[in-house]
Parts: structure tokens; sequence; C-alpha cells
């Protein structure tokens, strides 16, 4: 991952959300993205040129453009037509990006158009996060990655942000090993970042 003066930064083509530009490179804003945001706080997951990343959430493609700018392909599921028409112009100007309009609780609609990935990243309001991340691991290579952003209030407003992590975490054991947690705060409130391993078969 590369920084600039603290400042986490990406190195392709700027004007995608009106960032910020910083010696030619693009600046990672850790308010606009809780991928940054995790980056800012020491707890990021480092990606690179080979990796293959399914993008779960991708809505307007503002963090989506960034992992685009260091890793090989990119499938971005979003099922709301608005931000599909503004990921779709991500994909347009950045040829590693694979746009697919569709919900990320019905992984087997565009299994066909996914390969095997070394990282999922998860960002969708849904009350039941956990299963997503579960039902999506197949795509996985063995030791893969989910990389979760728990937008807690999504799942139940009447409990505690704490309570809603801990319930999430439980139930991600049934597929993944929990290797980090990491609440967002100050960048984005009442949200946290799970890491975790995808179990292999048999273990």
């Amino acid at each position: 991952m590369i920084r600039i003066r603290g400042v986490l930064v990406s190195a392709g083509e700027g004007g995608v959300y009106g960032e910020r530009m910083l010696d030619g490179y693009r600046v990672w804003d850790p308010y606009r993205s809780k991928f940054a945001a995790l980056h800012m706080l020491g707890k990021g997951v480092d990606i690179d040129g080979d990796m293959k990343v399914l993008y779960l959430g991708a809505a307007h493609g503002t963090t989506v453009s960034h992992v685009a700018d260091y890793v090989e392909t990119v499938y971005a599921v979003e099922i709301a037509p608005r931000p599909m028409q503004d990921l779709l112009e991500v994909a347009r100007r950045r040829g590693n990006v694979v746009p697919l309009m569709a919900d990320a609780t019905a992984p087997e609609t565009y299994a066909p158009l996914v390969e095997p990935v070394d990282l999922i990243y998860q960002d969708v309001a849904h009350p039941d996060q956990a299963s997503i991340a579960l039902k999506n691991a197949c795509f996985l290579k063995d030791g893969g990655l989910l990389l979760m952003m728990l937008k807690t209030r999504s799942v139940d407003v009447r409990k505690t942000p704490g309570a809603v992590l801990e319930e999430t975490l439980a139930a991600l054991t049934a597929g993944y090993e929990v290797l980090d947690t990491c609440w967002l705060d100050p960048y984005h409130r009442d949200h946290a970042a799970v890491v975790a391993r995808v179990r292999k078969e048999g273990a």
C-alpha cells in the first residue's frame, strides 16, 4: 500500500468522485471509504497487483475505484440501479472492474461470472451480514480473506453495537476463522471491521 506523507493514496486516474490528488496520486479519504479508515487506524489488509477481489455492496464505486488501482480484478456487486450507473462509469474507466448488478444474498446469480478470489470485501447494509459472508465464502481460494465492514445499526438498532459485533462474530465461525476486529471511530460511527480467513474444507 502506498502512503505519501502519512496519507493513503492509490495510483490510478483521478476525478472519480472529486478526490484530491497528491504528487500525482489519488488521496484515499478515510471519511469516504471504510477500507481507507481501517488502514489509517493501522489495521488494514494489504492488497496488491496479483489479487482478485469480490466486492459486495459496491455502491457508487468510490472504494471500488481505489481497490482497482491496486489489484488485478474487482468483481463489483451492487443491487441498486442508481449507484450502478456510477459504478458502470468507474468500470468504463478501469478495465479491471467487472460490474455485476445482483443481490449479494443470492451468489448463485453471479457465480458463473466470478472466478476464485483472494479477498471478499463486504460493505452492505443488511440485517444478516454474517449470512451473506457465509454464502459468498464459496468464491474464496483456500486461505482467502474476508474483510467485512459491519454496519451495526443496519443489523439491529435495539442492540448495542458491541452486542451486534459479538453475535456476528459467533455466526461467522461456521465458515471463517476470525483474525481481527476494529471499530472505525472516528471515521465511521458504529461501524466495525472484521478480518477473517475462510476455513478449509474439513477444518
